[in-house]
């Protein structure tokens, strides 16, 4: 199996050097010179290109993108009708018709397209949604993601649109069901109009509520997610690589009890090795992948709902 990877810059980088060492890196494309040397320094023999067109025209049988999120969509697009699968970093697109568009060409077309949401390839997060399906948590009230620290900035898409993708990401995936209400707030204080800090809250036909904080423009490191349920709460710690549940609930007479803390799961794997081992695996069986095209624009429609929010509020 041959892949292209097109971007080869500051998260690109990662994706040239793991297909390398599953030994199926074939070619970079990358306009700037210096990526490309990188690249070549990482996987010696493969080709170079300076653009999307010629490493498409090359023949692979797959590629990722990890190029600005504003150019997702055209790239997925001229990959898809190479007739090649498609692997796209988050978000998907800036735009749900653009991600919807995408998803049903890939269908129509009986590619592959999975979407880099990398925090469901955690392996935690596997264990916790397996933990929720069988019912353990009893019936599920609150969820409650944080993703904050001193970060990499952006002037065009906001604090969510950077931080916050692998999280709304997880939150369907966990509740099961797209929101039937979207509500959201922040700050911009750097750039006009780019929000720096934000806040979603998001409501479920099940009457679960959700909750993401994203900032990059605060003093800790925050990777937390939070889910209280009618027999205990859930606390992943994602730096810590660890899931504790807390048996602390309050019954129907609210009472409260508290009987102490259990770890139920520990270990992180890598997340992105298993997820393109997952994108080679589905591409060689022709499966479905866990982040498809249709939990990529599920996600860009709601962030796009809150965006809309946000540009009200500014």
């Amino acid at each position: 199996m041959k892949v292209g990877v097109i971007g080869a810059g500051h998260w690109g980088a990662n994706l040239v050097r793991n297909f390398a060492e599953l030994g199926v890196l074939a070619g970079v494309a990358d306009p700037l010179e210096e990526n490309r040397a990188r690249a070549v320094s990482d996987a010696p023999g493969i080709e170079t290109f300076e653009n999307a067109e010629e490493l498409l025209a090359s023949g692979y049988d797959a590629v990722a993108i990890a190029t600005p999120a504003a150019t997702h969509f055209e790239i997925g697009r001229q990959a898809l009708e190479a007739g090649v699968d498609v692997f796209v970093e988050k978000p998907m697109t800036l735009d749900p018709v653009e991600a919807r568009e995408l998803h049903e060409q890939a269908l129509k077309a009986e590619r592959i397209l999975m979407v880099g949401h990398l925090l469901l390839y955690q392996p935690a997060i596997g264990f916790i949604t397996d933990y929720l399906k069988a019912g353990k948590l009893g019936q599920v009230y609150t969820m409650h993601q944080r993703r904050s620290k001193l970060g990499r900035a952006r002037d065009r898409e906001n604090v969510m649109w950077s931080f916050g993708v692998h999280d709304v990401a997880v939150l369907l995936v966990l509740a099961g069901e797209m929101p039937t209400e979207v509500l959201a707030c922040g700050h911009a204080a750097l750039t006009p109009g780019v929000e720096d800090d934000t806040y979603l809250h998001l409501g479920f036909a099940s009457g679960i509520r959700a909750h993401l904080h994203n900032s990059w423009l605060w003093p800790r490191i925050e990777r937390e997610l939070l889910v209280v349920g009618e027999r205990g709460m859930l606390v992943f710690d994602e730096p810590g690589s660890r899931v504790v549940l807390y048996h602390k609930t309050v019954d129907g007479e609210l009472v409260h009890r508290d009987d102490g803390e259990e770890i139920l799961f520990e270990g992180s794997g890598q997340p992105l090795r298993l997820e393109l081992e997952h994108f080679l695996e589905c591409c060689r069986e022709r499966k479905t992948p866990v982040s498809d095209g249709r939990n990529g624009y599920e996600v860009v429609e709601v962030i796009n709902e809150a965006e809309k929010l946000l540009a009200m509020n500014r």
